[in-house]
C-alpha cells in the first residue's frame, strides 16, 4: 500500500512507513526540511498558507497513492473533507492505529470525545489524520529524491490579510508535567501562582478554553482540550477547572490526573486519580512551598 504524507512531521511519516511505500508533499522550506529522509518528496514552491495550492498538489498526485496521511491540525481538518469528496474517499480523523490487510485499511480512531475507540475497515483511497502521540516510532531513512511540482492553486481560499498571532512560546503537547488553570482563578494576575508552581515542578502551564478563548488571559498555545491541544503528560494538575467534556477529551491520555476545585460535584473529579476539594488560593501556595522544599 502506498501513502502520501501532507504537512510532513515525524509521526505522520512513521505512520505512512508502516503501510509500505510512502512519499511526502512539502510546501515551503520548513516542510521540505521536515520531510528529509522520505524516499520521495514532492516540493511545491509557494505560500504554505495557500490551502488551495496544497489541495491542487494532492489531487494531482492522488492517483499514485492509496492513502493520504496528515497530522491532526486545523488546516488538515479544513482541507481533508474537500479532498475526500473530490477523491470519493472516506475521511477518517484522529486515527490511533492503522494497518493494511487484504487491500483494505484497518484503523482505530477516537470517538465520543476520546472516551472510546472505534475499529473501522475502510476502502482505499482514503484520507486520514493521525492523533498526536500515537505513532512514535522512527521512520526509515532513505536517500531523498526531490520532485518539483508547480500546481495551480485551486482558488478555494483567499488570504485577506495576515496578523501576528499571540504566542507564549509554549509546546504544551511535549510537557511531562502540566499545571492547568481554569475559571476558578479570580483575576489574570493570580495566574502567577500557577506559573510559580509549574516552575517548581519543572512543568508548563496549560489552561481551559475560557482562559484562552474568552478572557484572553493566556495565548492559545496554552489551551488544552478538544479544540485546543491534546496532551499526554506524566502529571496533569487541573486547578480551578470544572472538567467539561471538551476539556476532558484533551487530557485522557495523561498518566496521572490530579484536580483542585472547591466544588465537590465538579465533573473533573470523575476523571481525576487524585482530588482536593478546597479553595485553590489556600492549596496552591502550600504546593509551591512544598515543591520548593523538595528541590533543596
Amino acid at each position: 500500500m502506498k501513502a502520501l504524507v501532507v504537512y510532513p512531521n515525524k509521526e505522520a511519516l512513521y505512520a505512512a512507513s508502516t503501510l509500505g511505500e510512502y512519499a511526502a508533499l512539502a510546501v515551503g522550506d520548513a516542510e521540505l526540511k521536515a520531510a528529509e529522509g522520505a524516499p520521495v518528496v514532492y516540493n511545491v514552491r509557494g505560500d504554505p498558507r495557500d490551502l488551495g495550492l496544497r489541495i491542487s498538489a494532492v489531487l494531482q498526485l492522488a492517483g499514485q497513492y492509496d492513502v493520504i496521511i496528515m497530522p491532526s491540525l486545523k488546516e488538515t481538518k479544513t482541507i481533508g473533507g474537500y479532498m475526500s469528496q473530490k477523491l470519493n474517499a472516506p475521511f477518517i480523523t484522529d486515527v490511533v492505529s492503522l494497518r493494511a490487510e487484504g487491500g483494505k485499511l484497518l484503523v482505530e480512531r477516537y470517538v465520543f470525545g476520546n472516551k472510546a475507540t472505534a475499529s473501522l475497515r475502510a476502502n482505499v483511497p482514503a484520507v486520514l489524520t493521525i492523533a498526536p502521540g500515537k505513532f512514535l516510532g522512527e521512520p526509515p531513512k532513505a536517500s531523498t529524491k526531490v520532485v518539483e511540482l508547480s500546481p495551480q492553486s485551486a482558488g478555494l481560499f483567499r488570504i485577506a490579510g495576515v496578523e501576528p498571532k499571540a504566542s507564549g512560546g509554549v509546546r504544551i503537547e511535549e510537557a511531562e508535567i502540566i499545571v492547568s488553570v481554569g475559571r476558578g482563578f479570580k483575576k489574570k494576575e493570580d495566574l502567577a501562582m500557577a506559573f510559580d508552581l509549574a516552575k517548581a515542578l519543572g512543568g508548563q502551564v496549560g489552561c481551559s478554553r475560557p482562559i484562552a478563548a474568552d478572557l484572553k488571559w493566556l495565548s492559545e498555545d496554552h489551551w488544552v482540550g478538544l479544540s485546543g491541544h491534546k496532551v499526554r503528560p506524566k502529571l496533569y494538575l487541573a486547578i480551578g477547572i470544572s472538567g467539561q467534556p471538551q476539556h476532558i477529551a484533551g487530557i485522557l491520555d495523561s498518566r496521572i490526573i490530579a484536580a483542585i476545585n472547591n466544588d465537590p460535584n465538579a465533573p473533573i473529579f470523575q476523571y481525576a486519580d487524585y482530588g482536593v476539594v478546597e479553595d485553590l488560593y489556600k492549596i496552591v501556595p502550600i504546593l509551591i512551598r512544598k515543591a520548593a522544599e523538595l528541590k533543596k
